[in-house]
């Protein structure tokens, strides 16, 4: 069942298509054949600004996640014969700092919507009933509906097909990386070393910037458009991480730590 060919759906992929259509043809007077790739990016950019909060949502989820840490461990510690009364104090600890374990999460269940009918305009090779026009516009001379993949797999492969896609994949890579590093230990997302291993987890620090490559391998495969989109994400993504943990820093007693957040 494809979910976007339901009415209330494909009505919404509709209206985000014509309204990216729109932007491009108002940017076309002034860059060209680029005007649809720069409307991308435009989009992009104003959808993960619209969704700030979020990353603000999470950023106090996490820093409040971290400070009751040891007060978690002593629980575990404490009744860690007994799970039904390790939950309930676990449980009241939150409730009494006036926050919940899942805080965080529900902003993050919300954005998905959004993200996915964005998505969904780079990579639907029909909307509204007709084909999806962006996808036959260029960038450099290369359709926005090529991919990496089927330009290589599609005989002779054009020069710059293959330069302007290898290159948004290379700079997909390189974002994952400079994730990747900066979730390591003395990095600006690592976790504070004292925090138990249970919430600290420098190791799955890690493993989500190492999973940053996941997203290079998807650019290797969806339409340039998609592409556009997934770079400018991964690049906000990381950016704004950075920032929000410099707001929110994990060690409260870092400068700008501050009292705790609720």
């Amino acid at each position: 069942m494809d979910l976007f060919a339901l009415p209330p759906v494909a009505a919404v992929l509709g209206g985000a298509y014509h309204a990216l259509m729109g932007l491009s043809h108002l940017l076309e007077p002034a860059l060209g054949a680029g005007a649809a790739a720069a409307a991308v990016v435009a989009v992009t950019l104003v959808v993960r600004a619209a969704l700030v909060p979020v990353g603000v949502s999470q950023a106090r989820a996490e820093r409040t996640r971290v400070r009751l840490a040891p007060r978690v461990a002593e629980l575990r510690r404490r009744h860690r014969k007994d799970p039904e009364a390790l939950q309930r104090a676990t449980m009241q600890l939150y409730a009494d700092e006036g926050t919940t374990p899942l805080a965080g999460c529900l902003p993050l269940l919300l954005q998905a919507p959004v993200v996915g009918v964005i998505y969904a305009v780079f990579v639907h090779a029909e909307i509204a009933g007709g084909a999806n026009a962006l996808l036959g516009h260029t960038l450099f001379g290369v359709p926005l509906g090529s991919s990496l993949v089927g330009v290589l797999s599609g005989g002779a492969p054009g020069v710059a097909a293959v330069v302007v896609l290898g290159a948004l994949v290379l700079a997909v890579a390189l974002v994952g990386e400079l994730t990747r590093r900066a979730a390591l230990p003395g990095g600006p997302l690592a976790v504070p070393s004292a925090t138990p291993a249970s919430v600290g987890a420098p190791g799955m620090q890690r493993a989500l910037g190492a999973l940053q490559f996941v997203t290079a391998a998807v650019a290797c495969v969806v339409p340039l458009a998609a592409g556009l989109y997934l770079l400018v994400t991964v690049v906000w993504t990381l950016v704004q991480r950075i920032l929000l943990r410099r707001r929110f820093p994990l060690d409260p007693a870092a400068p700008g730590g501050g009292p705790a957040i609720p």
